[in-house]
């Protein structure tokens, strides 16, 4: 992996259209899989909207963007029971590398800039959640420290989502 990748929180002078159409690229071996990951079909505007109660960090490499992670710190969602949704835990979402640069280290590299910055916000745990059907995914995490926590369903994807935590 290149030394010339630099990890920085997204700018206001970043393009969300370049961010959006990274989230595509990332997302598409999922699509592929009949996997509906809201970053697969998402346009700008869910993208800003996404991003707007988030930490989100961006990979670039000679200005361009070439991964990102959205980190959301702890906040209770009104609308759901889990112990996922009650403001207990931080999580991330929307983490995606550029197709290019997976398998080259880049992924984890982000994945650790998030939890020290968790760990900066003196969080304990950190979660996210995937496709029960993303395999790769779940085993990927796994050997990461994360740990099944929970299912989950959403009513914008056509899979359940396995939620995995991981103690900081």
């Amino acid at each position: 992996m290149s030394d010339d990748i630099i990890i920085r929180p997204l700018s206001p002078d970043d393009s969300l259209e370049e961010l959006t159409e990274l989230l595509h690229r990332a997302y598409k071996k999922l699509a592929d899989m009949g996997l509906r990951f809201v970053a697969t079909y998402q346009d700008v505007t869910v993208t800003k909207r996404r991003i707007k109660t988030a930490d989100c960090f961006v990979a670039e490499l000679d200005g361009k963007l070439i991964g990102t992670i959205a980190f959301h710190r702890p906040r209770p969602w009104t609308d759901r029971p889990t112990d996922y949704e009650q403001g207990k835990i931080a999580h991330f979402a929307q983490f995606a590398i550029n197709p290019e640069f997976q398998s080259q280290g880049l992924g984890s590299r982000m994945l650790e800039h998030v939890e020290d910055f968790a760990r900066s916000l003196g969080l304990s745990q950190l979660a996210f959640d995937t496709s029960e059907n993303a395999q790769h995914l779940i085993d990927w995490y796994g050997k990461r420290g994360y740990k099944f926590l929970q299912y989950i369903d959403w009513e914008v994807t056509n899979y359940r989502s396995v939620v995995m935590i991981k103690d900081l």
